[in-house]
């Protein structure tokens, strides 16, 4: 698989990353095993966790299959921190709850390092420069190799990279932003992604595949072994199921019939070739759905297929966004 760099950094991942955000929850240990192993022996690197993603069992998990079938130095091992199960605070970036959850990160990974540590929000209540230097604490230490946030707008990103690059004394640049992005959501487009392009901030996208509506299996209905059959997750697809998206999934799967291949797979190259993406996050229920993403290696969409997405999916970009010399 070919490896990109992350960012204006030396770090280089596989262009496509393995998300863990269902393991030991919805997908037991054999099927994790069987896509760590099918993943791995492709030539993906990266591999994306979190402390939350089931109650830390993705990490644990994750840690075990490291330790008894792959190499650890053969994985780029991201994880995240700063999102907390409790009601009344979303996200708790102080520095003592970010290092308290890198350390059990790491004893539960079952490595004495992580080569991507990320900021999984922002925290309106912290100062940011007390978050920051948690990364930079955590980097300086050998916690972990580099840094990067997810889920900070554009505003926010801006502020955090521009502060590691500017603030005096030894700081750790952003490698990274970790955002939801596919045809059905480009909102990272308006601001996100041009201030990562301009200050070097890798782009790695999750959900690239729109919460699984861009695989085309939601065209007919509701498969009954799908997430939005799900009590639990019905919620987190059911945003994605309207007319608009239903007219973008519809230009996919006419791309997919033209070029002989899939849904899945157009939209997923799509994604993975926009300016900024480094390696969209791919998370699969098992090691055949993953086997179907690891196949868009070879998949290049033409230019003109990849305009009549553009324009099918396009955003509206008004005031004050981006070019508005022309309104």
């Amino acid at each position: 698989m070919e490896q990109r760099h992350l960012g204006r950094t030396g770090l280089r991942v596989s262009r496509i990353g393995l998300g863990t955000l269902t393991w030991g929850r919805d997908t037991d240990e054999h099927d994790a095993a069987e896509q760590l192993k099918a993943f791995w022996e492709v030539g993906g690197t990266l591999v994306d966790t979190a402390d939350v993603y089931g109650g830390g069992e993705s990490e644990y998990l994750l840690g075990r299959l490291v330790e008894n079938l792959v190499p650890r130095h053969d994985l780029v091992i991201a994880t995240k921190a700063g999102n907390v199960l409790d009601p009344y605070r979303r996200f708790n970036g102080s520095r003592g709850h970010l290092l308290a959850a890198l350390d059990a990160s790491l004893d539960r990974l079952g490595t004495d390092y992580v080569d991507l540590w990320q900021l999984h929000a922002f925290d309106p209540v912290t100062p940011l420069d007390e978050t920051l230097q948690a990364l930079d604490l955590a980097v300086s230490s050998g916690r972990a190799r580099y840094a990067g946030v997810s889920n900070f707008c554009g505003w926010q990103l801006a502020k955090a990279a521009t502060w590691q690059l500017a603030s005096p004394g030894v700081r750790t640049r952003l490698a990274s932003t970790q955002m939801e992005y596919s045809l059905l959501q480009r909102g990272v487009e308006r601001e996100v992604l041009p201030a990562a392009l301009d200050l070097g901030v890798g782009l790695l996208p999750s959900s690239p595949l729109g919460r699984g509506v861009l695989t085309a299996k939601y065209r007919t209905g509701t498969p009954a072994d799908s997430r939005g059959a799900s009590e639990r997750l019905a919620p987190f697809v059911e945003p994605y199921l309207d007319d608009p998206a239903s007219r973008i999934v519809e230009a996919v799967a006419t791309a997919a019939d033209g070029l002989a291949t899939t849904a899945l797979q157009v939209a997923l190259a799509w994604v993975r070739d926009r300016p900024g993406v480094v390696a969209p996050i791919v998370g699969a229920r098992n090691a055949r759905q993953l086997a179907e993403a690891l196949s868009v290696e070879t998949l290049s969409l033409p230019d003109e297929i990849c305009r009549a997405l553009d324009d099918v999916s396009a955003p509206v970009h008004r005031y004050p966004d981006q070019d508005w010399s022309t309104l």
